[in-house]
């Protein structure tokens, strides 16, 4: 991951030195507005905000250059603007990662290698969990074709957070002011749509650079159904840890093809854990004073004191009440879902492939200690995508295959109310070892009453069957 993840400095080829650097940053301080103590910092190239997408700004792309920025300023879209986001990503994903691999398309023989990971992937799998396979479709991706397929999935955990920050924008005048001022909030709105597409354009396209499947933030990227790996980027997983290339692709095969099972058969989780994002978006609150000051003074025909405004951190989340309870729930599930994974691919793994204890290891630094994606939100909205408790979730699902067997672990993912909380993380054995509730007899309750009222039976009632009326003894209401 750069080091500013969301920046905007001049690329990789621009002089370093010389009057050529000394112009890109006058202060020594391109760092401290990009790193992740700003979260809507520019990175290096504080005079040129736009470089990211204009690149070095020469003559003969002034033309384009103000052809964008039109663009920006009269985009009428969403809080975010998508298209820009998604321009950026693959302009990103083109340049290269910072060791200089590049990207390229996925040959036939990748391709079937791939298959053929996570095909056998879901055959150990079957012995390991109760639960079926969850990948209709294996696929491998170029980091381009990532960006792509992800993209959706991004824009329904960033939108409740940008539109939260457009409306803040309009907020901060009096009813009275806000008709004048149409045009201005508009402007705004605009250049706030087209900034949160460069930041989020950049920063997925850093992360098509380092992720090797469409699971690795534990959240679900990809089409529902797609198991996939990126040939590329499994390979430079791989390179430094002097395990064969094989193992590595299965070992990332059963993660992927874990996770597939998961979101698949657990049907309320993608939405939990999607809800808790949301939640927290509902929870922010915008530095409305410095918010108010820009507005007041902001200049149209000068865009850069937006800029300066979210360098200075106008849009920084507070601490709220709200957002904290969102945090943990988040946190805990995510520390829940990597833990079951965890464990799950280390038990279908451990007798197979001789560097499974090697690979796990590498696996729970990465996760736990704050990978790409875990940097991408903490540096954007303040939300940390990280399984704190990764370690701890683990040994609790382990100890529950010991104690309960495979389906009695398996059967706790039918309802979120049955899952371990922060606290049980706390005391594992006092979960694991607790008596297990009986849902049966509710079921059957629950079921019974779903039908409705029903006629007892005759015999239920102490009645005779029909002819046999104990009142007549045979005979009818005259006595005949």
């Amino acid at each position: 991951m750069s080091d500013t993840p969301f920046g905007f400095g001049l690329p990789p080829e621009e002089p370093e030195d010389g009057d050529e650097g000394k112009k890109k940053d006058p202060t020594g301080g391109g760092q401290g507005a990009g790193g992740p103590a700003n979260p809507f910092g520019f990175g290096a190239g504080g005079d040129n905000p736009f470089a990211a997408m204009f690149g070095s700004m020469n003559p003969n792309d002034l033309g384009a250059a103000f052809q964008q920025l039109g663009q920006m300023l009269s985009y009428e879209g969403g809080p975010v603007n998508w298209d820009m986001a998604k321009q950026i990503a693959r302009q990103t994903v083109s340049q290269g990662t910072t060791d200089g691999s590049k990207d390229a398309s996925v040959g036939p023989a990748e391709r079937a290698s791939v298959d053929e990971a996570l095909r056998l992937a879901d055959l150990w799998l079957d012995g390991v969990t109760s639960l079926p396979s969850g990948s209709v479709s294996t696929v491998a991706w170029s980091r381009a074709e990532w960006v792509e397929a992800s993209l959706p999935a991004w824009q329904q955990l960033v939108d409740p957070v940008a539109e939260r920050v457009g409306l803040a924008m309009g907020d901060v005048l009096p009813e009275e002011m806000q008709a004048m001022a149409g045009p201005l909030i508009g402007m705004m709105r605009s250049m706030g749509g087209a900034m949160f597409g460069q930041q989020i354009g950049q920063a997925v396209g850093v992360l098509a650079g380092e992720v090797v499947g469409s699971t690795d933030i534990g959240l679900p990227l990809a089409p529902a159904g797609k198991a996939a790996l990126l040939p590329l980027n499994v390979e430079r997983f791989g390179k430094d840890l002097s395990v064969p290339q094989d193992e590595v692709r299965l070992y990332l095969a059963l993660r992927e093809a874990a996770h597939q099972r998961l979101f698949a058969h657990v049907p309320w989780l993608r939405s939990h854990l999607f809800g808790a994002v949301e939640a927290y978006a509902r929870g922010i609150k915008v530095d409305t004073s410095k918010l108010e000051d820009v507005v007041g003074q902001f200049d149209p025909s000068q865009p850069e004191q937006l800029q300066d405004a979210l360098q200075q951190g106008m849009f920084q989340p507070e601490d709220t009440p709200e957002q904290k309870a969102s945090l943990a729930r988040l946190e805990t599930a995510l520390a829940l879902v990597e833990g079951w994974v965890d464990a799950v691919v280390h038990e279908a793994a451990k007798s197979r492939l001789t560097s499974a204890d090697a690979l796990r290891e590498t696996m729970r630094r990465r996760r736990a200690s704050g990978g790409p994606a875990e940097q991408t939100f903490a540096t954007l909205i303040g939300l940390q995508l990280r399984p704190r408790r990764l370690r701890d979730a683990s040994r609790l699902w382990a100890s529950l295959t010991d104690a309960r067997g495979v389906d009695g672990r398996d059967d706790l993912w039918e309802h979120p109310d049955m899952l371990p909380t922060a606290q049980d993380l706390d005391d594992p054995d006092g979960f694991v070892h607790h008596e297990q509730l009986d849902f049966s007899e509710l079921d059957k309750m629950l079921g019974e009453a779903a039908k409705g009222p029903q006629k007892p039976a005759a015999e239920d009632l102490g009645e005779e069957e029909p002819g046999d009326d104990p009142r007549s003894d045979g005979k009818d209401d005259t006595g005949r």
